[in-house]
């Protein structure tokens, strides 16, 4: 499969978790704009685009790439439109910020060629929203998804953060009861990572804020995926839920060791053995295209060794996990002792994360690969 990535790297705050490529206006200055960016994006795309190509996933995400408008995200997808060109009923997601949206936009996206909406929920709790630094308030992301859905889009997704410091069982249910009431076919709940670097990160250096613990990340875990398996959806990879066909076939690419071409600031590609990135500032990624170069600011050639480990690393998270056969012979003893631990399983010629591997899936794969290398 092949996708296209667009990097949106504006939003008008920044959040105290975040250390994505994004900048607000104060940040800027005058050196970018939104007007500037979409200049240079429709000019990496054309220096990028293969011929006979066509992308069968596009995914805008961010930053906010709401604050673009409707009409921004038109012609970011038209551009791709232009260059790559759109396969057969080709899976078109943007990103929204609840704030950001209204019924005007919704519609405005589904005219233009939309065909999933993906809004940032994080939680229902003020108390924790705050925490987060997230400008929201707790049930926009729910009215935003319900008039995502009263405009057509049959597919929408709300992201979940939980084990934020200070957040209680009780916040996780609550933001689970408003994520159902919306209707959505879609969730994904991450647990919060504190990055080197944010503005949280410094609190609890400080002790300002306690940090995240394990035990209490499996704890929430257990929730969230009982509420929703009860409520009729299906994980089909660690940290995401789908009802059946909800599932997100641009973020499939991603773990399947599929092809996508990333655009925009800071984005990062895939192609066969390579992968490489983009110049992260938006003036200095303007500046690389104005010249007709492709604003390219590292490449990696991957070994098959890499590509290995990566196939590993990602098949395993998925609810149909691997085929055995990707398992080099050393690590076949670890494999077992798992089975017999009751964390993985044998699906015929694969294998496959059970319920119970699944809060453990990272240190399963960890062990493989570690056994492999002996």
């Amino acid at each position: 499969m092949f996708g296209v990535y667009v990097h949106v790297p504006f939003c008008s705050t920044r959040c105290g978790y975040c250390d994505f490529n994004t900048y607000t206006p104060g940040e800027l200055g005058t050196s970018a704009s939104p007007a500037s960016y979409l200049d240079a994006l429709a000019g990496e795309l054309e220096l990028a685009a293969p011929s006979g190509r066509p992308a069968e996933t596009v995914f805008i995400g961010g930053g906010t790439p709401s604050l673009l408008g409707a009409d921004g995200l038109a012609r970011v997808l038209g551009m791709v439109r232009d260059t790559f060109g759109l396969a057969p009923g080709a899976e078109v997601t943007t990103e929204s910020n609840p704030e950001s949206v209204s019924p005007e936009f919704f519609d405005g996206l589904l005219e233009a060629g939309f065909t999933r909406i993906s809004l940032g929920m994080q939680s229902a709790s003020s108390a924790v929203l705050r925490v987060l630094d997230r400008t929201h308030t707790p049930g926009r992301a729910v009215d935003a998804a319900k008039e995502a859905r009263a405009a057509g889009f049959a597919h929408v997704n709300l992201d979940m953060i939980y084990g934020t410091p200070t957040e209680t069982d009780d916040d996780v249910r609550r933001t689970l009861d408003a994520v159902l009431s919306a209707d959505v076919d879609h969730v994904s709940a991450y647990s919060l990572i504190v990055e080197d670097g944010t503005a949280m990160a410094r609190k609890v250096r400080r002790g300002e804020l306690p940090a995240p613990d394990e035990d209490v990340y499996a704890d929430r875990y257990a929730i969230i995926s009982q509420k929703l398996e009860d409520a009729g959806f299906d994980w089909y990879e660690v940290s995401n839920w789908a009802k059946p066909g909800g599932e997100c076939r641009h973020n499939e690419i991603y773990w399947r060791d599929g092809d996508w071409w990333g655009a925009g600031p800071g984005a990062h590609s895939h192609l066969g053995n390579r992968r490489f990135h983009n110049i992260k500032h938006p003036a200095r990624y303007a500046d690389a295209v104005a010249k007709g170069e492709l604003p390219i600011a590292g490449t990696e050639e991957l070994t098959d060794a890499d590509r290995h480990t990566e196939r590993i690393m990602l098949g395993l998270r998925l609810r149909e996990g691997i085929p055995l056969s990707w398992v080099e012979a050393g690590a076949h003893e670890v494999v077992d002792k798992q089975v017999a631990a009751g964390l993985l399983k044998h699906v015929g010629e694969r294998i496959a994360i059970t319920d119970a591997g699944r809060l453990l899936a990272d240190g399963i794969i960890t062990d493989i690969l570690v056994a492999e290398e002996r």
